[in-house]
């Protein structure tokens, strides 16, 4: 199959030193932000029910280049990785978001509490459970691309907690901001999966049946030609993301250092819980990776935009789910790296998909 040596290839110079340029972007969109805070304030205001236009762009070329690779004809194998599944769900919807609350809870509301507006506490903790609350849709297309993680069980995990999402979402935002109703801007979850998982698969599917009339030499030529499309996507929407709040970040460092602290312990903390429970099972890793990362890393485009719904551009809760965009790319690529040379602790782990 055309995406079996895509997957098992080592990463490239520039896979290898992602960490420098997501870093890279970072600064660039601070400055940017800085320099020409109209012309970033126009482009964050190009939205459709919260949902950024411009980024959801960005959005699609990360992903559906690596979409393309996905064989739906083989997604009756995946049956056999209930294993794998069982662990992302488990993870996904009866640990992280308590955990990432209990976190926000001991760290925001207690520990750093005097160091922290008390005016803002509650909005920080809101964030913090928003970015709880919501799994991986894209990036995780990225984790396991790098970790050589199977992509049709990753294709099969997202889908399964999108499903998931839009019924228990609001439910569990709702009981863990402590109160009985939350006004939850349904239109703006439900096009967020429309977005960033319904449009990508189609296109990357039209892609693919295309490429395939020429055989996989047309299709590996493509491939080959398209590959840096999703990385240099990933750096653009970094840059844009930060533009944005850049101002914010400049002026409360004490304060996104202080987030970051649940945020970054939370991400290793369920990578750890996932990854060990796959390897308890007996899973592959090219199954325990992806499922060990979607639990890890979160949907912060989703958490942003609900956040910015909820509760206002410039509020806590907003501050809060962009830090764990600061956190997520360097925290989930060093966990990548720790998969990648654990690689032999997993059965299987050698053999081509």
């Amino acid at each position: 199959m055309s995406d079996t040596n895509s997957e098992s290839a080592p990463m490239n110079l520039f896979e290898r030193f992602l960490t420098i340029w997501v870093a890279a972007s970072i600064v660039v969109g601070i400055v940017l932000g800085e320099l020409f805070p109209d012309l970033f304030q126009a482009i964050g205001n190009l939205t459709a029910y919260e949902i950024n236009l411009p980024v959801t762009v960005l959005i699609w070329l990360m992903i559906v280049p690596m979409l393309m690779k996905v064989d739906f004809g083989a997604l009756h194998e995946v049956g056999r990785q209930w294993r794998g599944i069982g662990v992302t769900l488990g993870i996904n919807w009866l640990i992280k978001p308590f955990t990432m609350a209990a976190l926000g809870w001991l760290f925001i509301g207690f520990l750093f509490r005097p160091l922290l507006p008390e005016a803002q506490i509650e909005s920080y903790i809101a964030g913090l459970i928003l970015l709880g609350a919501a799994p991986c849709t894209a990036m995780v297309f990225v984790w396991s691309h790098l970790t050589r993680g199977d992509a049709n069980f990753t294709l099969t995990q997202v889908a399964l907690n999108d499903t998931i999402m839009i019924f228990a979402f609001a439910p569990i935002v709702a009981l863990l901001l402590g109160i009985s109703a939350i006004t939850i801007p349904w239109e703006t979850l439900t096009i967020s999966v429309v977005a960033f998982i319904v449009i990508p698969v189609i296109a990357g599917q039209i892609i693919r049946s295309r490429l395939m009339k020429g055989g996989d030499a047309a299709f590996n030529d493509f491939d080959a030609k398209l590959k840096p499309v999703s990385m240099i996507a990933l750096l653009s929407t970094l840059v844009l993301l930060f533009a944005f709040q850049g101002q914010q970040i400049i002026a409360q460092p004490m304060i996104i250092a202080l987030l970051a602290v649940p945020i970054i312990l939370q991400t290793y903390f369920i990578a750890a819980i996932a990854y060990v429970a796959n390897k308890v099972l007996g899973v592959e890793h090219k199954i325990a990776a992806p499922s060990s990362m979607i639990g890890a890393s979160n949907f912060f485009e989703l958490a942003v935009a609900t956040a910015i719904g909820l509760f206002g551009f410039s509020s806590g809760a907003a501050l809060a789910t962009v830090v764990g965009v600061l956190v997520e790319v360097p925290v989930m690529l060093s966990l990548v790296a720790i998969a990648n040379r654990t690689r032999g602790w997993f059965p299987n782990s050698n053999v081509a998909s």
